[in-house]
């Protein structure tokens, strides 16, 4: 999955550790220098107290100047943003700004393997949108946006960000669609366990849950600190589902497992040069390791290896048969031949790590390195048989920005 939330299993050092941080474009001086085109600042004391951090607001201005020189006068932009941070607490990034520090924080994201396709990102400016209503009809014009009959379209839809003393409303469901899973009392679910305490929430709001393995969450909205959040039915053509087949087996069908078009991760926060937003849903396309070898295999979510071995009658009476194994690449098998025939973009894990590798090489030749977690970049499955397998990364500095971030809690 593009913006890929997909994570193996085998530990791996953090080579982090080994790196101080720093500015990622190499800007910064010793102590009370001015940077050679950075505007001096008037002292602060003068003003009001920053809300923004003026640092991270000029780093931002130059980043994007010198990856877009024909965009004006780098001082000049940076003279304005200081002085409005100095008078306000903070500033408005202008729509060109906001679109360049969307896709690079797509660009920084370590985790996500589908990075080769940053610069394709169809950004939604709503930062005038603040109201829950407004921002749940954006959400599923979104969805739609991103849907786009089946040939899914990497979408981010920015909504107003925090300001001082205001903070904006968040989205707490983490994901525009999901499914809902309802403990059955003897330990088990029936649904997905990971949509279990989202379920439970909506249903404290009095969202009416439903008795399905598939049944969709409702989007929940918080408005304002301290206040309940709203919860949103999503309409139907706003969420595309896919029945799954297998394309040998047409015992698969009678499993009734399905799954969703559109990824979209909703609990993160876009931080973009000291300005937050904290309703910024983003989405690209799944690669098929994630739903045939994450949600629909592990045992904390669906759980369905042992079933679709039963179906296959393989020997499941030691793990030495590796019947999990050759189960999961049916199951496997079957979520990419699904989407294939009902026309969703998918990618496979093989083509995606080769991808990656181009994405790292143009990187290079632009002068930038590719920071990247190798626990999270290795795919599920056969991940051996990769490329991105055989290598080391780039240190993942964490103060690098643009970047998406963990909600920080209100």
């Amino acid at each position: 999955m593009i913006f890929s939330r997909i994570r193996t299993r085998k530990p791996v050092p953090d080579p982090a550790a080994a790196f101080a941080p720093g500015c990622p474009l190499g800007h910064g001086g010793p102590a009370g220098q001015t940077v050679p085109g950075q505007a001096r600042r008037t002292p602060s004391s003068l003003f009001t107290p920053a809300f923004t951090d003026p640092d991270q607001a000029s780093a931002f201005v130059r980043q994007f100047h010198a990856e877009l020189p024909g965009a004006g006068n780098p001082v000049q932009r940076e003279r304005e943003v200081l002085d409005e941070i100095a008078r306000t607490g903070t500033y408005r990034h202008t729509p060109e700004e906001l679109a360049f520090g969307a896709k690079v924080a797509w660009r920084n994201s370590a985790r996500c393997i589908g990075r080769l396709y940053w610069r394709s990102l169809v950004v939604r400016d709503l930062r005038e949108v603040s109201s829950a209503d407004e921002l749940a009809e954006e959400c599923f014009e979104h969805l739609r946006v991103a849907t786009n009959g089946g040939r899914i379209r990497p979408v981010i839809s920015v909504f107003a960000p925090d300001r001082p003393g205001r903070p904006a409303a968040r989205i707490v469901s983490p994901q525009l669609v999901r499914y809902a899973g309802y403990p059955d009392g003897a330990g088990g679910w029936t649904g997905d366990p990971a949509g279990g305490q989202l379920a439970a929430r909506a249903a404290d709001l009095g969202w009416k849950p439903g008795e399905g393995r598939f049944d969709i969450l409702p989007l929940l909205v918080q408005e304002r600190a301290g206040e309940q959040p709203r919860w949103y039915e999503l309409p139907d053509d706003s969420t595309l589902e896919v029945p799954l087949r297998h394309p040998e087996y047409p015992w698969f069908a009678e499993l009734g497992l399905r799954w969703y078009a559109v990824p979209a991760i909703s609990d993160q926060t876009l931080e973009i040069g000291g300005i937050r937003y904290p309703a910024a849903p983003f989405n690209g396309w799944y690669m098929g390791t994630e739903i045939g070898a994450r949600n629909l295999a592990d045992a904390d979510r669906y759980d369905m290896l042992a079933e679709v071995a039963a179906w296959l009658r393989l020997d499941t009476s030691s793990d030495r048969t590796l019947w999990k194994d050759r189960a999961l690449i049916e199951l496997n098998r079957a979520v990419l031949h699904s989407y294939q025939e009902a026309g969703v973009t998918m990618t496979d894990h093989h083509t995606e790590s080769e991808r990656f590798l181009t994405h790292i090489a143009q990187e290079k030749r632009l002068g930038r390195e590719t920071p990247a977690d190798w626990s999270w970049i290795v795919p599920p499955v056969s991940g051996g048989l990769t490329p991105v397998y055989h290598r080391y990364y780039d240190a993942v500095d964490p103060a690098t920005r643009p970047a998406f971030v963990a909600r920080e809690p209100w």
